[in-house]
Order: C-alpha cells, then structure tokens, then sequence
C-alpha cells in the first residue's frame, strides 16, 4: 500500500505543480484513488474532488480550475499524512496505570504531586457529593470512591492486582 501512496504522492504533486493543469489526466488518478484506497479519509476526499475535475475538463473559466486545484492539493495533503513518518512506538497499548494513579484520577488529583492527608479527604468530599446514593448517584460508584480515598491514605495496605 505504501508503494501506491507514494507513487500517487509523486503524480498528484505533478499535477499539482504544473502550469496548466491537465484535468482529464487529474480525474483518471483521483478516481483510482477513490477507487482503490483502503483509507476512509483519502477516498472520501478523492470523491469529493471528482466533480470538479470533471467540471474542470469541461469548463476553461478560472474559478473553476482554481477550485480543481485547491481539491488536488486537499488530496495530496492527506495523502502526505498518511505517508509522513510516525513517532514513537507503533500499535503500543497505553501503560497501565497503577492502582494509585487510578485512584487519584477516580478523586480528580493530580497524578505527579505530593499529596497529604487533608488534600485526600477534600477531593473525596468533593467527588462524595454527586456520587453517593442518598442525592442520587450510584452506590457502586460511592463505593469505589471510598476504595480509591483508602488506596490513597494507606498505600501499603493494598497491593497491585
């Protein structure tokens, strides 16, 4: 697939680039790449960009070609997002956050700082309100919430399941 981007990378740029644009030949390549493309965003601007070129073979009126052109170079733009290089760690999962992290995210705390005691039991108050049973939230919820207040307050009492 990345052979067939890259060689429609290198046509659409022609194209792109030329003085006058050959249109006809603009329609036969975005029409393959409607055609053929496995990517959802590239055929969709492939198709999009059908009709003006079509109109762009027929009519020689300037705003027309300029559209035609503006549709080209929105093809290319995502056919140069698909073959720009990717950073990073290809199909990683994303790490797992320990049970502390999640506890801080369930109380709404930052997951880097220090926290004391008191800053615990205010964000737990705070997240208490709209999630205990009695003003209508979930007992399940307002139980986890009371876990991740302990897991907080007495780390070394609880272990990574």
């Amino acid at each position: 697939m990345m052979e067939r981007l890259e060689s429609w990378k290198l046509a659409l740029e022609r194209l792109r680039s030329a003085q006058s644009g050959d249109w006809a030949e603009a329609g036969r390549l975005v029409a393959e790449i409607a055609r053929m493309s496995s990517d959802v965003t590239l055929r969709l601007a492939a198709e999009q960009a059908l009709p003006v070129l079509r109109q762009a073979v027929d009519n020689d009126d300037h705003s027309v070609t300029l559209a035609a052109r503006r549709r080209v170079g929105v093809v290319l733009d995502v056919v140069h997002d698909l073959t720009a290089p990717r950073f990073g760690r290809r199909n990683a999962m994303p790490k797992k956050l320990s049970s502390e992290d999640r506890a801080r995210r369930m109380l709404g705390l930052p997951l880097a700082v220090q926290l004391t005691c008191e800053d615990i039991n205010q964000a737990y108050r705070r997240a208490a309100k709209s999630t205990h049973p009695d003003h209508g939230g979930n007992a399940q919820a307002f139980i986890d919430l009371a876990a991740a207040r302990d897991i907080l307050i007495h780390p070394g009492a609880y272990k990574e399941a």
